[in-house]
């Protein structure tokens, strides 16, 4: 269920109730003592943001100098509240010129006052854009000297309409001269591998950010290769699906553009994109990943004073494709002393703050394999140690123009009533995640 709050609280680091809002009547007046007294007091704010005290809950936030306290009496959604006190802070920090603490909560009474009834009705979070609330609450807050300008904002053309919600996102009356979408597809690789090779643990998540200086109000199709897009499509058109790879997406999060009636009955993502950047969806994929990179370790313990390390690392993507930026990390024991390095590209040197052999290369084309072999001295000590416990091998790398989950773009359509031309970017980076590999 959404938040329900009963009321909310703005207090200073002493504790004093600066500014409160009651919504409901199911909590007395002075719970926010029983705040105060068993976790101020007590200094026991921790790590954890809900805590329950006589029947109550208590979701708090610290921003600056100030605590957040919502006070709820049910079993409220704590993310969406903890949600709502971001979003609050930042509609704030609009106000007041970007400055949100003490001094802009006493400067601004009541103009905080204001906004608490129309950000929330009955302890239920409503319309919390500044663009929107702007429209209608037009006072000005008292800003601090040390903020920074704020921005022009131009009023939408339509208010009624992005009041209602229809297009709360995006304003009307613009104008580019060049009309540009621009589409990146962004994935980590997180990987788990055993010492002979075998897969502990794989799954690729990844995000589409989007960046488009259109004009108008254009709507935005995207095609993606997903089974059940391609398995609906085909069964609209009565033609069977193109042969090629399709992926299966799971966990999908779309940004609040994306009609998703239409996602659901069609399965095609459909929007009015907000100007400029933004996240369009974030997915996570669990099979028919393709690794972007091989790491075949060998360790050897040569008595007590000496190891010998060998790693081989061999690229998996195209041959027309590059790694950039791409980093092994070899753990060694606490007590090495030095090691010296041969390989066949790069650079390798040992790092005595993380206890890692580390292996940079500036470029790793693809279908390669680059070696490095490392002779490593420990320090020798009469006191008997404990066992070397071997770490996982660490990866860092980014490569561009290629996919682990084999997402693709199939098509990006824009359509606008005044028929202008477009011209679309596509991109795609695949990075690394928690890539590891067991030694």
């Amino acid at each position: 269920m959404p938040v329900a709050a009963s009321a909310i609280y703005f207090l200073n680091l002493r504790g004093d109730v600066m500014i409160n809002r009651r919504y409901r009547d199911d909590v007395g007046g002075n719970m926010v003592d029983a705040f105060r007294m068993h976790i101020m007091q007590t200094k026991d704010l921790g790590t954890c943001p809900v805590r329950q005290i006589g029947g109550c809950s208590f979701l708090y936030m610290r921003i600056s100098n100030v605590y957040i306290v919502i006070v709820v009496n049910s079993n409220a959604n704590a993310a969406c509240a903890l949600k709502f006190v971001v979003e609050a802070v930042a509609l704030f920090r609009s106000y007041f010129g970007g400055a949100f603490d003490e001094d802009a909560i006493r400067n601004n009474f009541v103009l905080i006052y204001e906004l608490l009834d129309e950000i929330m009705d009955f302890g239920y979070p409503q319309n919390l854009s500044p663009e929107i609330l702007k429209l209608y609450i037009t006072q000005e807050g008292v800003r601090s000297p040390f903020s920074s300008k704020p921005q022009d904002m131009r009023p939408p053309a339509n208010a009624t309409l992005q009041v209602t919600g229809a297009v709360g996102w995006r304003r009307e009356g613009l104008v580019y001269k060049k009309n540009e979408v621009f589409l990146d597809i962004v994935e980590s690789v997180n990987l788990l591998m055993s010492s002979n090779g075998t897969v502990l643990r794989c799954d690729v998540t990844g995000k589409v950010l989007m960046k488009c200086f259109l004009s108008g109000m254009p709507d935005l199709k995207l095609g993606l290769n997903d089974k059940i897009g391609l398995e609906k499509e085909s069964q609209i058109k009565a033609r069977p699906t193109r042969s090629g790879k399709t992926i299966e997406l799971d966990d999908v999060t779309f940004h609040q553009c994306v009609n998703l009636t239409r996602f659901n009955s069609e399965k095609t993502v459909s929007f009015v994109p907000p100007d400029g950047e933004f996240e369009l969806m974030k997915y996570r994929i669990t099979e028919g990943i393709s690794l972007p990179f091989r790491v075949f370790p060998s360790i050897k313990e040569l008595g007590r004073t000496r190891m010998e390390v060998n790693v081989k690392v061999k690229s998996v993507f195209g041959a027309k494709m590059f790694a950039l930026g791409v980093v092994v990390k070899v753990p060694v024991p606490k007590h090495t002393a030095k090691a010296s390095f041969q390989v066949t590209s790069g650079k390798a040197k040992y790092s005595a703050g993380i206890d890692c052999l580390v292996w940079k290369i500036r470029k790793f084309p693809g279908q390669m394999e680059s070696t490095m072999s490392a002779e490593v001295e420990l320090i020798s000590t009469m006191v008997e140690k404990k066992s070397w416990t071997r770490p996982p091998i660490q990866m860092e790398f980014q490569v561009p123009m290629f996919t682990a989950s084999g997402l693709r773009v199939r098509f990006l359509k824009v359509w606008e009533k005044s028929g202008y031309s477009t011209v679309e970017w596509v991109r795609y980076i695949t990075r690394a995640g928690s890539y590891e590999i067991r030694c």
